[in-house]
């Protein structure tokens, strides 16, 4: 049994508890007592693990440069896909690692982390997270989609039992509309989720309405022909998901920057949310999500950081911060928005990926615990997490992890 102590308690599925203890047994949530001995006093606040709801762990410190080099979105896209062919196996493994290292440090216990090479999965399942590794497909057309099939069920086939997987299929201007369809069908056909990157740049709306535009070069400069070519389809990129069937309970979707009313009320009506990103669209120049329309609607909601390519760190409180000024500079009331916020990073986030036992403290939960020192831990507990936390606690399926180095192969 272990046993672990603050001013505040914040189980997110019921009211906070103030000078509690929450009590793990054999790595679940067996109780949270409403008292607090000095000998298990852990932090000021203590939350659920924070839920990273889209991630690229392989993408890690050593492509920080790209996160500060001020390229427009197709131009990053396009040495992000040049770079990424230099690396060997062993280097997307080191920097998969790096990056949950960079989680745990920072409370993070669980993650939708999309995988481009493979390493990422069997490092997450060391680490313990929680939470799913999307194998992705990405530059496929119908004439590339039989070996793409192969590779994707191989790394499917090989996952750890320990790590869930799922199916990620990029974005609707990286994939053919037959391959979008025969993606989502392998996903179905395994019960696996997905997760498609959605509404990222206002070139993707045209590529997709129109069949022109830099993504339309891009994919002609690299030999790809999707149906979408010079034609388009007329409708917006939500619209063309849906028409294939590739939107579901079963799937959420990253960005969601530029999703008009019509394109939100499609997502809530099928039950898809959405994991904002704030920070990485400000440093691609991909705009601002209406991030007051989300909370306004009552859509789905969860946070992401996306990868060190295009964000400083791999912090969610960092990322609440910037959710928070984006949600405020829109108009969204101060009063209860840190609450919402960090929700959004704990049950949205597990709610995005289907999730029962993770986002919440509750008997027969997952024992996945953040521990934070706020600057005034007699505030609300909330607000005080958002706006000064520092975390210093992290712990996995009740294990104590924060700070630990990763080796290869081994656990925290």
């Amino acid at each position: 049994m272990q046993r672990y102590g603050a001013r505040w308690v914040l189980p997110m599925d019921g009211p906070p508890v103030r000078d509690a203890t929450v009590v793990v047994v054999e790595g679940r949530v067996a109780d949270i007592q409403p008292s607090l001995p000095r000998d298990v006093v852990a932090a000021d606040v203590v939350t659920p693990g924070l839920v990273n709801a889209h991630a690229h762990l392989e993408y890690g410190p050593g492509f920080a440069d790209l996160a500060t080099g001020g390229r427009p979105f197709p131009e990053w896209l396009a040495t992000m896909i040049a770079r990424r062919h230099a690396l060997t196996t062993a280097q997307w493994e080191g920097e998969a690692r790096a990056s949950i290292v960079a989680l745990l440090a920072t409370g993070t216990t669980c993650v939708a982390d999309v995988i481009t090479h493979g390493p990422g999965i069997g490092a997450a399942a060391d680490a313990g997270l929680a939470g799913i590794s999307y194998v992705e497909s990405v530059g496929i057309d119908t004439a590339r989609w039989p070996a793409e099939r192969a590779r994707l069920e191989s790394v499917l086939d090989a996952a750890p039992a320990t790590r869930s997987v799922g199916v990620s299929p990029h974005t609707p201007y990286t994939l053919g509309t037959r391959v979008l369809e025969e993606l989502t069908g392998v996903a179905r056909e395994r019960g696996l989720r997905l997760h498609p990157h959605l509404g990222e740049s206002p070139a993707e709306d045209e590529f997709v309405r129109q069949g022109t535009g830099p993504l339309a070069e891009s994919s002609r400069r690299m030999g790809l022909e999707f149906e979408l070519l010079d034609v388009g389809c007329g409708a917006s990129a939500t619209s063309y998901l849906d028409s294939l069937g590739c939107l579901g309970r079963d799937v959420h979707v990253a960005h969601g920057v530029h999703l008009d009313a019509a394109d939100r009320a499609l997502l809530r009506g099928r039950g898809t949310a959405v994991a904002l990103c704030v920070r990485s669209n400000a440093t691609l120049g991909a705009g601002a999500a209406p991030v007051a329309a989300y909370l306004a609607e009552g859509s789905p909601v969860a946070v992401g950081t996306d990868s060190l390519a295009s964000v400083t760190s791999l912090d969610l409180l960092d990322e609440l911060r910037a959710l928070r000024d984006l949600a405020l500079a829109q108009g969204v009331p101060r009063e209860g928005l840190c609450e919402r916020l960090l929700s959004l990073a704990t049950l949205g986030g597990a709610t995005a990926m289907g999730l029962a036992d993770v986002g919440r403290l509750a008997p027969g939960s997952r024992a996945d615990l953040a521990g934070f020192s706020v600057t005034d831990p007699a505030a609300d507990p909330f607000a005080a997490v958002v706006e000064s936390g520092r975390c210093v606690l992290t712990v996995v399926a009740g294990t104590v992890v924060a700070g630990a180095v990763l080796s290869r192969g081994g656990a925290p």
